[in-house]
């Protein structure tokens, strides 16, 4: 196989890790990779080839409108649009679909799109494969971290033909635009141009540069149907058709290199990682990056269900945050101007916060220390340059999208983990502007939700210590979730030395008891005057205007993660809480309401595992001395509500955060309370696991009588010494360990 050496050295430079000498399985763990998992129902993944938190995401679109269009494919699907260089995994809103490509044949049309069988697409980790029918194009795709490759076979003789369509956007009935598309020809095999779309990010630009691998003729340009006759195209709606020479072996190869910032930019990242034609050396690579990757974590399981769904699960875990940043340390800011990286600091895109912070954050921060380490350094960055730290950020957009302030149980858990690489003060700093309302701050920003980022319910917060539901909207919500924000804040404030924050944020982590109302053994909203509002129906929730968001009073009243034994005696003790757990699994399913939001799926009972404010909710039960539940519980989500099919994960997957849950989980230990040490165990279903740790220590993970019948944990040892309580904390494997199951 042809190496590149540059291509070599960056990728080294940016995952900065090896598999450890000792190492010497010969499995490939990247064959387990099935990137159609998820694509299916509303998982809203994608199956095309990418790297690992890499900038280019080159995947083939499908649909177009609605909710199941937020990746751009959904494997139901039979046409195609084309190919597109950037996309979201896994996200309830759509986004990106930049610098779309079509290879066809025949006639140029205003509508092409192309036919395509099930049997005929392939897709693996790094690669993507698939015949179109109606135009006889064998299309593959490959990626480097900032570059797209593709391979179109045209059958021979066949008059190859492209269409390069700037106007591309996911989801234009939301609202989503392109606002301008450049092209430029700057000889017979290179294009350049750029495209500025605003959708979820209001201001997004990509600029690009593409090498064809032979010469192409303009057929024709377009500006919302009307052909352009200049060398140097620009349109709202920009389209270009071109034609290559017909010969017997037909194949077409497109490099294209991207960037945030500028085509020149784009044409380094290209001139760097990709400078070669050889697409099969790049494909390779890109399989051997990932297999890299994904041995960081090396099970056991006689079961080949259960490896396919831990090694997709650790793949799509590894797909955001993305890289945001050109080869040359140049990025795009959030004050949207053009800034050169500090030497360390790497740029990075795609946060979202709210659901990746209580497992994909703590995940990486046991296999990918280096990579938590540049996150963290990026929220920080982005608060520098905007003001305040995001919730949901999108190309250096805020969006305002989720609750709260959710980028300090990031910084928490990272500094609970001994991540601390990053100037801890101004983290502190960071996390207390963030928490309170500031209008001057969002004046600033001209995004159409700027209101949210930094919204009204932080006022009351302040002001009365409650959220009044008759004031502003998902007022439980935000409430519980910004008590236990404000238990995050308390401990970067210890971490900086500062007591008077700490003990003012520990105070305004208790706030969470204003919504329980004992006489129905419920979180609710609470008016302004302090009354209850009525009616009650816990069954309740609405897409909008609700106390609630995307959940009811079943699923959101488990939300007091860092004060377990504070919310056990709030509701009467361990025997009331237990009851109320036993309840929430075994209750009716349906939810009530107007438009209930559809994020509420993976229903047990009124637990909903498709949505994040669950996942912690079936280890509650070790808190109230009965682990067998949580056991039981777990095997039967682990077991039932992941499966690899494309159907396999039962909600958004959330970039990453569906599929780091599984992961800790089939190993068989969570972190309940992100931000703190502890970790509760639970089922695990593999029948071993090793974990290499960066400092080159190594994690030993056995269970003995493991099977699909012996889902109890009978005895579990950890270091050699009995493990009593099904809780262990972090510093005793930090430095590597064993912790070993016996099951029943």
């Amino acid at each position: 196989m042809k190496k590149y050496p540059f291509l070599l050295f960056t990728a080294i430079c940016f995952w900065g890790c090896q598999k450890p000498d000792k190492v010497n399985s010969t499995t490939n763990l990247a064959a387990y990779v099935n990137p159609f998992i998820g694509t299916g129902a509303h998982g809203h993944t994608f199956p095309g080839a990418t790297l690992p938190f890499g900038m280019v995401q080159l995947s083939p679109d499908t649909r177009l409108p609605g909710w199941d269009a937020s990746s751009g494919y959904h494997f139901s699907d039979s046409t195609l649009y084309g190919f597109s260089h950037t996309h979201l995994s896994g996200t309830g809103i759509g986004d990106m679909g930049d610098i779309l490509l079509l290879p066809f044949t025949g006639e140029v049309s205003d509508s092409l799109l192309a036919t395509f069988s099930k049997s005929q697409e392939t897709a693996r980790a790094g690669y993507y494969q698939v015949y179109l029918n109606n135009f006889g194009v064998k299309a593959e795709l490959t990626a480097t971290l900032r570059t797209g490759m593709h391979r179109y076979t045209f059958l021979p003789n066949a008059t190859p033909k492209l269409l390069i369509d700037l106007a591309h956007v996911l989801q234009a009935n939301w609202g989503h635009q392109s606002l301008l598309g450049e092209l430029e020809l700057v000889d017979s095999v290179t294009i350049r141009g750029k495209r500025v779309s605003s959708g979820w990010a209001y201001d997004h630009p990509v600029y690009f540069v593409m090498q064809f691998s032979k010469p192409f003729n303009l057929i024709k340009a377009t500006d919302r149907g009307k052909n352009l006759s200049s060398l140097y195209k620009s349109g709202k709606e920009l389209k270009a058709y071109l034609q290559f020479k017909a010969d017997l072996q037909n194949e077409l190869i497109i490099k294209t290199g991207i960037s945030p910032v500028s085509m020149s930019g784009a044409m380094l990242n290209l001139k760097a990682e990709n400078p070669n034609w050889d697409f099969d050396a790049i494909q390779q690579e890109a399989t051997g990056i990932w297999e890299t990757e994904l041995r960081k974590i090396e099970i056991q399981s006689s079961d080949e269900a259960v490896k396919e769904n831990f090694y997709t699960a650790l793949y799509h875990s590894m797909l955001a945050p993305m890289l945001a940043q050109d080869i040359d340390g140049k990025y795009r800011g959030m004050d949207k101007q053009i800034h050169q990286a500090a030497d360390g600091y790497v740029n990075y895109t795609v946060f979202s916060l709210w659901d990746t912070f209580r497992a994909l954050h703590p995940l990486m921060n046991m296999i990918d220390r280096k990579h938590s380490n540049e996150w963290v350094k990026t929220l920080l960055q982005k608060y520098r340059e905007g003001g305040v730290l995001p919730k949901w950020e999108l190309a250096s957009n805020y969006t305002g999208t989720m609750v709260g302030y959710p980028s300090v149980a990031v910084i928490a858990d990272a500094l609970a983990k001994g991540i601390d690489e990053f100037d801890v003060q101004l983290a502190l700093q960071a996390a207390v502007i963030s928490s309170n309302y500031h209008p001057e701050i969002t004046a600033r920003l001209v995004e159409p939700r700027a209101l949210e980022v930094l919204p009204k319910h932080l006022d009351f917060i302040e002001k009365i210590g409650f959220i009044p539901t008759d004031s502003i909207s998902q007022s439980v919500s935000y409430g519980l979730e910004c008590a236990y924000y404000d238990w995050c804040i308390a401990q970067i404030a210890e971490r900086a030395g500062n007591t008077v924050i700490a003990e003012k944020y520990k105070k305004r982590s208790t706030f969470y008891q204003a919504y329980f109302d004992p006489k129905i053994g419920f979180m609710r909203g609470k008016l302004a005057n302090g009354q209850w509002k009525i009616p009650f129906d816990p069954y309740h929730s609405e897409l909008e205007g609700s106390e609630f968001v995307e959940g009811n009073a079943w699923q959101w009243m488990w939300f007091v993660p860092h004060d377990v034994e504070g919310y056990i005696a709030l509701m009467g003790g361990k025997a009331a809480f237990a009851q109320k757990l036993d309840e929430l699994f075994s209750a009716d399913s349906e939810i009530t309401g107007e438009v209930v939001p559809a994020d509420i799926s993976g229903l047990i009972g009124q637990y909903a595992h498709g949505n994040e404010p669950s996942h912690h909710v079936a280890h509650f039960y070790n808190y109230v001395d009965q682990p067998a539940k949580t056991q039981t519980r777990l095997d039967e989500v682990l077991y039932n509500l992941y499966t690899p099919t494309p159907e396999g994960i039962s909600g958004n997957e959330d970039c990453g955060a569906m599929s780091a849950w599984y992961i800790l989980n089939a190993l068989g230990f969570y972190p309940v309370c992100p931000g703190s040490s502890t970790y509760s165990i639970g089922r695990p279903l593999v029948e071993a696991a090793t974990i290499y740790l960066e400092n080159g220590k190594v994690i030993h993970i056995k269970v003995n009588n493991n099977s699909r019948q012996n889902k109890l944990i009978e005895r579990m040892e950890l270091n050699g010494k009995p493990l009593i309580r099904p809780f262990f904390e972090h510093e005793a494997i930090a430095d590597g360990g064993v912790l070993e199951f016996w099951m029943k």
